[in-house]
């Protein structure tokens, strides 16, 4: 079964290599700036004995107040794992940076997200609907969504 590793442990490992890009943790989650969202996973993903080199999931929340977006990555050389989540606050145009550059099935979870809630990944390769036809009017999984 693969651990979990403690989210203040990891925390403090990222605050050692990024100060302040781990601005918090909880019960099960690392939280990030999202300015830092780059480098912190590209730290979490070529540091040997972190070792993230897969990227099990992203999703995305709409609370109104911000977007917040979560990460579940895993190693499988070391058989642990870790989740971190970050926030996009506007509502008119959230962005995020894309981590498609890190792991290539960020591609399409990305799209998935920018199409139902509308957070667009910066620099993304392919940055457009994957379930609903492009002029589909709004992003259905947002709570403003009429």
């Amino acid at each position: 079964m693969t651990a979990a590793l403690s989210p203040q442990s990891v925390a403090a490992r990222i605050n050692e290599e990024h100060p302040g890009a781990a601005i918090g943790f909880d019960d099960g989650y690392v939280h990030l700036d999202l300015d830092s969202l780059v480098d912190v996973m590209s730290f979490l993903k070529e540091t040997s004995d972190l070792d993230f080199a897969f990227l099990t999931a992203i999703t995305g929340v709409d609370y109104v107040e911000y977007f917040e977006l979560i990460y579940h990555l895993l190693s499988m050389r070391h058989n642990h794992s870790v989740a971190l989540k970050t926030r996009c606050y506007g509502r008119d145009e959230p962005t995020a940076p894309s981590l498609t550059p890190l792991w290539q099935g960020a591609e399409l979870q990305e799209r998935e997200i920018w199409d139902l809630l509308g957070v667009r990944f910066e620099g993304h390769p392919n940055m457009k609907r994957i379930l609903l036809w492009e002029g589909f009017p709004g992003h259905p999984l947002r709570r403003d969504f009429v």
